[in-house]
């Protein structure tokens, strides 16, 4: 099932051919920063199965930091796409907001992460299972 999704401009579009591999609701500082202080809903896809298909996304990552994540996102609009993690090799995590149908692609998140970087004003949707960091 081939997945699609871009910027908020239209300037950059992808496409996933493969199944998810995870869906989440991320509370890391680093997804803070990138949504404006909310949580980030991320769904893991093959790395082998995600192209481009129009325009090139910009990429950042932070040399500060330990096994910096990257991130993808469009240039003109600064709409967030993707984030490569070191220790996700092989995966590429699409933000789900990105998606042309996030209701029926995504669903529900499987997992929240980084429950130990929460701000006081977050909270966590019931019954799904929650970990302090990355579960592994």
């Amino acid at each position: 099932m081939a997945i699609q999704g871009g910027c908020y401009c239209g300037a950059v579009r992808y496409e996933v051919e493969g199944d998810a591999m995870m869906k989440g609701q991320c509370f890391c500082r680093e997804c803070q920063h990138n949504t404006g202080g909310g949580a980030a809903y991320i769904m893991g896809v093959p790395e082998a199965g995600f192209t481009y298909t129009q325009g090139s996304p910009k990429a950042f990552s932070r040399s500060d930091l330990e096994n910096a994540v990257t991130r993808e996102f469009c240039g003109d609009c600064g709409a967030p796409l993707a984030t490569r993690a070191p220790g996700m090799a092989g995966a590429v995590m699409i933000k789900v907001g990105s998606l042309d149908d996030p209701g029926s692609v995504f669903g529900q998140p499987q997992m929240v992460i980084f429950t130990s970087e929460m701000q006081p004003y977050h909270q966590l949707p019931e019954g799904i299972p929650n970990f302090p960091g990355f579960p592994g």
